[in-house]
């Protein structure tokens, strides 16, 4: 065969030995983009779908947890409260729970969501070949510009946040929050609305709420201060006070609410009109108040039946007419 015969059957040959190999080597070039990438992108999808699940699973339980109320024979042995008493606090506690569980469980599935969508959509971008340096340096800058404005609106949700999850109050409770004092009504995340004795609704912002006085949580005290005459005997006073205290303890009607028996606590004061002496007692919450009123008119009754007298503010007031120039001094009783 020619040179040139050679040359010519080797061209088509070669031709077709180089065009053969040409489509498998650009898919082994492209099998990361063309294979790898959707693969990535479906098992981060699915990955972000597991792990909300698992989550949201994991809140739920925690959910349920916080509606789960303590045992009956043990909340009743270590609050001392009857079974009456404890069925009253815990249709009241039912919906304190189920408001509190509610907005936890709203409030944590949230940040699952936004946490888990917002690494499954950085990681996706990466896949694809989109930079996240710009992006995160973009966001940051907005998200520091939205943070300065409305830092209060972030500081009365994490407030909110902390209230419930410390329980420091709930519905139902009767609170002291500086100028509102009343009975809670509503607890959300940004806002307390509280109603007070003269039927006004406040609107507290959660993050304006300094300090709380909750009236309301495991127990109470009711306390009576007493006034007595200078002349009466003390121990008189006191054993008086006691038998009135049992005998209140012992009525059926408030030996539910009162927690232990009555105690006199002593002097107090000693005022100009008389010597004040205290006598408290452990009551149910939200109790003290009737209980106040009713020990106040049993210890009337039996200072009155004792003969211990309760004394009376005195004033002393001049008397003078128009035809006489002398001033009289007369002293008068003044009630209370």
């Amino acid at each position: 065969m020619s040179p040139i015969g050679v040359s010519m059957s080797a061209v088509p040959d070669g031709s077709a030995n180089l065009a053969a190999p040409g489509a498998p080597g650009w898919l082994e070039d492209h099998a990361a983009l063309v294979v790898g990438v959707p693969l990535r992108i479906l098992l981060i999808v699915v990955g972000a779908m597991l792990v909300r699940a698992l989550a949201r699973k994991a809140i739920t339980r925690v959910v349920q947890h916080i509606l789960q109320p303590p045992e009956p024979a043990s909340e009743a042995r270590r609050s001392g409260r009857g079974p009456a008493v404890l069925h009253r606090d815990r249709r009241r506690a039912k919906e304190r729970r189920e408001q509190r569980a509610r907005t936890i469980g709203s409030v944590l599935s949230s940040i699952v969501t936004v946490v888990v969508g917002v690494m499954a959509t950085a990681m996706l971008l990466d896949q694809v070949g989109i930079a996240l340096g710009p992006l995160l340096a973009s966001a940051g800058v907005v998200g520091l510009a939205i943070g300065f404005g409305a830092q209060n609106l972030v500081a009365d949700y994490l407030s909110g946040m902390l209230i419930m999850l410390e329980d420091q109050y709930g519905v139902g409770d009767s609170v002291d929050l500086g100028e509102a004092v009343g009975e809670v009504e509503h607890v959300g995340l940004r806002l307390t609305q509280v109603r007070d004795l003269n039927g006004g609704l406040w609107h507290i912002r959660n993050g304006e709420i300094l300090r709380v006085r909750n009236d309301s949580q495991e127990w109470a005290r009711a306390v009576l201060d007493v006034s007595v005459a200078y002349e009466c005997n003390l121990d008189t006073v006191y054993r008086v006070l006691e038998e009135a205290g049992r005998a209140m303890r012992q009525d059926a009607k408030f030996a539910p609410v009162l927690l232990e028996d009555p105690s006199v606590w002593g002097v107090q004061s000693l005022e100009p009109d008389g010597v004040v002496v205290r006598i408290a007692v452990k009551t149910s919450p939200l109790q003290q108040w009737a209980v106040t009123r009713e020990l106040r008119r049993r210890v009337k009754e039996a200072l009155d039946a004792a003969g211990i007298d309760i004394p009376f503010q005195q004033r002393t007031v001049w008397m003078r007419s128009d035809s006489d120039t002398t001033e009289t001094p007369s002293q008068a009783p003044a009630a209370r």
